[in-house]
């Protein structure tokens, strides 16, 4: 494990206090769950760029022009 120290706001820490002993948690495993949370988003978002940028609406109009028209569509399909 690594050790950081980090300056914060005293208002952000009174709110984060505050949580942690609302939610019965240390405010070590509070602050490691938020990193992990923002990292995994920001992690998702690259992935999601990096697949967006290897898609063409050619290839997408192809596969679409292969999906049957069926008016009304089947009973099993209806919302």
């Amino acid at each position: 494990m690594t050790t950081i120290s980090i300056t914060i706001p005293d208002s952000l820490h009174a709110t984060v206090r505050d949580i942690v002993e609302r939610e019965g948690m240390p405010l070590e495993q509070f602050i490691m769950l938020a990193m992990a949370e923002k990292a995994s988003a920001i992690a998702t978002e690259t992935y999601l760029e990096a697949r967006a940028n290897r898609g063409s609406k050619e290839k997408f109009l192809s596969a679409m022009a292969k999906v049957a028209d069926v008016d009304p569509p089947d009973e099993q399909d209806r919302l």
